[in-house]
C-alpha cells in the first residue's frame, strides 16, 4: 500500500505526540500551563483520513496522537517532550497500559517550518532518558506524514467522561502543573530518586542515606525544596528508614489511601508541593510524641544541616529549630 501523505498546513508552535490511547494523553497536556488546545487524531497513516475503526484493525499503520498547541513564553518545547515521557512507558513497545497494537505506539513527530528544532529536542531529551536508564526508548523520533483528526466523540474524552478509562494515572494528570515546575529536577534525579519519588517504590531499609543520621537540620523535598521535617522530629524506630514524629507544617505534606498491598491499607504520604511520593505514615510511633511515625525513604529528602540552613534560604526555621533543641535538652 502507497504512503498516504497529507501533513497539515505548518503551524508556529504545535507538537505531534503519540503514548497510548490518546483519549489520556490529551487529557494530561490539557493540564500544562501553556497549552493553548489539543486534537486527538491519527498520524502516519497509509491509508487517507481513516477511522478508529479502521485504525483499530491495525490495516492503517496509523498511530493515535495528539496535537499539541503551545505558548512558548508559558511552556518550552523541552518541558513538553519531558512531560510527555514522564507520564507514559517510554520503553515499552506498541503498548500503553491495558492497550496493545501499533496504533498505541510511542512517538514524537516533527512537522512544519521548526521540524529541525523540534527533532533536536526530541533527540536530546531520549538520549538523557537512555542515558539515565541504560537502555534505549521505545520512542519514534520521524517526520510527520499526515494527521487526521478523530471524530467527535473522541475529542476532549475525559472531560467530558471523567470517568473513563486512562491509562495515565488520575492523581498524575490532577498535578501535571507541579509536575511542569519541577520536571527539569525530577529528571535530574538518580534512578532509585525517581523511582521512589515519581513510581512510589521504596527503598532499601538500613542502607539508606539518612536512617543513622541525626544531626542539627531539616530535611527538605528532594524535588521542590520544601521544608518537610526538623530533626528534632527524628527518632529512631528501628524500621531501617527516616522516621519523624510531625512534619514541620502539616500542610507540607498530603495523605493518600494506598491499596498496593493486598490485605494491608496504608496512608501514603506525598509533598504538596511537587507531589512527590515519600514514605507511609503509621499510628505505633511514640505516644509521647503524638503517636505517628512518618515512614520516609531517604531517596525523597534532601538533609540541610543546621550551619547551611541560611546560606540555602532556610534561615527562617533557624530561630525555631534551636527552640527545639533547647527544649530537647532540658528535658
Amino acid at each position: 500500500m502507497a504512503a498516504y501523505d497529507a501533513e497539515p498546513a505548518a503551524e508556529a508552535h504545535v507538537a505531534y505526540m503519540a503514548g497510548g490511547c490518546f483519549w489520556g494523553l490529551e487529557r494530561a497536556m490539557q493540564n500544562v500551563d501553556g497549552v493553548t488546545d489539543t486534537t486527538v487524531g491519527y498520524a502516519q497513516s497509509n491509508t487517507p483520513n481513516p477511522t478508529y475503526r479502521q485504525v483499530c484493525s491495525g490495516a492503517t499503520g496509523a498511530v493515535e496522537t495528539v496535537r499539541v498547541a503551545y505558548d512558548p513564553e508559558r511552556v518550552s518545547l523541552r518541558t513538553l517532550t519531558l512531560l510527555f515521557l514522564d507520564i507514559i512507558d517510554p520503553f515499552s513497545v506498541d503498548r500503553q497500559g491495558n492497550d496493545v497494537g501499533a496504533q498505541y505506539r510511542s512517538g514524537l513527530y516533527p512537522a512544519g517550518e521548526r521540524a529541525a528544532e523540534q527533532r533536536v529536542v526530541y533527540e536530546e531529551a531520549l538520549a538523557q532518558l537512555a542515558q539515565r536508564a541504560g537502555h534505549e526508548p521505545a520512542v519514534e523520533v520521524e517526520q510527520l506524514r499526515n494527521f487526521t483528526p478523530a471524530e467527535p466523540e473522541h475529542q476532549d474524552y475525559l472531560l467530558v467522561n471523567p470517568g473513563g478509562y486512562c491509562h495515565i494515572p488520575v492523581d498524575v494528570i490532577n498535578h501535571m502543573r507541579e509536575r511542569q515546575r519541577y520536571i527539569e529536577r525530577i529528571w535530574s534525579l538518580t534512578p532509585e530518586q525517581y523511582e521512589v519519588t515519581q513510581h512510589a517504590a521504596t527503598e532499601a531499609p538500613f542502607h539508606n542515606e539518612y536512617d543513622r543520621v541525626f544531626e542539627p537540620g531539616i530535611y527538605v523535598d528532594r524535588v521542590s525544596g520544601e521544608p518537610l521535617f526538623f530533626s528534632t522530629d527524628k527518632f529512631d524506630s528501628g524500621c531501617g528508614w527516616p522516621a519523624f514524629s510531625a512534619p514541620i507544617d502539616r500542610a507540607s505534606v498530603r495523605e493518600v489511601e494506598d491499596y498496593s498491598l493486598p490485605m494491608h491499607p496504608r496512608l501514603e504520604v506525598r509533598a504538596t508541593g511537587s507531589n512527590s511520593h515519600l514514605g507511609h505514615v503509621f499510628s505505633d510511633g511514640p505516644r509521647e510524641r503524638g503517636g505517628l511515625r512518618y515512614c520516609m525513604n531517604s531517596a525523597s529528602l534532601r538533609f540541610v544541616p543546621r550551619d547551611r540552613m541560611a546560606s540555602e534560604g532556610y534561615g527562617d526555621l533557624v530561630e525555631a529549630l534551636d527552640a527545639r533543641i533547647r527544649d530537647q535538652s532540658e528535658v
